[in-house]
């Protein structure tokens, strides 16, 4: 796979969000056996920026990732987060804590979890405002200092908060949700990605397929009950069968370059900037093999230029 670099280490252009093999999306397919499997053939296949935190499945997913590095832990640069807590498990309810108290204990949390010394990348996964930004920032700097974990980063924030943070200590990666439906860290008038690559940081893509949408593998509104789609405005039926004209274009260009839909979406995010590293997930391991082929997929400018000129998803993202 090419590679992209990480504060200095080079990674797979293509990442492995992996939340999705313990919560939010189709439960019933979880099965931790086939999911420790696959996150060792991303290795395999060079794909080895994993992301995973705290809430996904109250700890399950950080010591999923735990299992499935366990002897290959040098081959994985693997990201984590602080900030958010499962308030309700049954409705995927969270609720954000950012007090310095917080930091330092769940970092004790991942790191046993995770069954490593070090989080390569620490995310503070939502700004509480309940918390001073400088306040949650200076405790993750302090681990550091401390060893306990080698860079920061910031998850769904705008360029302002991202400089506050910045000057406090360096921000090398933001991640947010950007794909051919989202595209708000993009541009005018809050450009994150601009942001990042002028400051040296990674920008992470989560959700670079539209939660599944964009493979066009959805055509309906029938989700399990405790799959987050179910209530996402831009699944219910109406909103559905509006954005099938995205994916109806994705999958024209796709078609030109004996593709599929997903590998199309993939490499649109990676056409923002070398900095990109998207972090799709899945469960299965033709998905996986799907996604990671979308790092030797080079869109031509009439490409983007057609990508960038669909519509806007009809429906908000939450």
């Amino acid at each position: 796979m090419r590679k992209r670099e990480f504060a200095g280490t080079p990674v797979g252009a293509v990442g492995l969000g992996c939340m999705g093999m313990s919560w939010a999306y189709t439960e019933s397919e979880r099965d931790d056996e086939a999911s420790v499997a696959l996150i060792r053939e991303a290795l395999d296949l060079g794909v080895t920026f994993l992301d995973t935190a705290q809430p996904y499945g109250d700890g399950h997913n950080e010591s999923l990732v735990g299992r499935a590095l366990a002897g290959r832990r040098g081959e994985a640069v693997v990201a984590t987060k602080t900030g958010l807590v499962v308030d309700d498990p049954s409705t995927l309810g969270l609720v954000r804590r950012g007090t310095p108290e917080h930091v330092k204990a769940s970092a004790e949390d991942s790191l046993r979890r995770l069954g490593t010394d070090v989080i390569d990348l620490y995310y503070l996964h939502r700004v509480d405002p309940a918390v001073p930004l400088a306040d949650t920032w200076g405790a993750m700097a302090e681990l550091v200092a401390e060893g306990k974990a080698r860079r920061l980063g910031l998850s769904e924030v705008g360029v302002a908060q991202a400089a506050e943070a910045h000057a406090i200590h360096p921000v090398a990666a933001v991640q947010s949700e950007l794909s051919l439906w989202t595209r708000d860290p993009l541009g005018e008038p809050d450009d994150v990605v601009g942001w990042c690559a002028a400051n040296g940081a990674a920008f992470v893509p989560y959700s670079p397929l539209g939660r599944g949408f964009l493979t066009g593998t959805i055509t309906s509104a029938d989700f399990e009950s405790t799959d987050f789609r179910g209530g996402n405005p831009r699944f219910q039926e109406d909103a559905l069968k509006a954005n099938l004209r995205i994916v109806d274009a994705v999958t024209a260009v796709a078609g030109r370059h004996g593709a599929t839909p997903a590998q199309v979406a993939i490499a649109w995010t990676l056409a923002q900037g070398e900095h990109v590293i998207p972090i799709p997930g899945t469960k299965k391991r033709r998905y996986l093999h799907d996604n990671a082929g979308a790092a030797g997929l080079d869109l031509t400018a009439a490409d983007l230029a057609e990508l960038d000129g669909l519509p806007a998803a009809v429906g908000d993202r939450y």
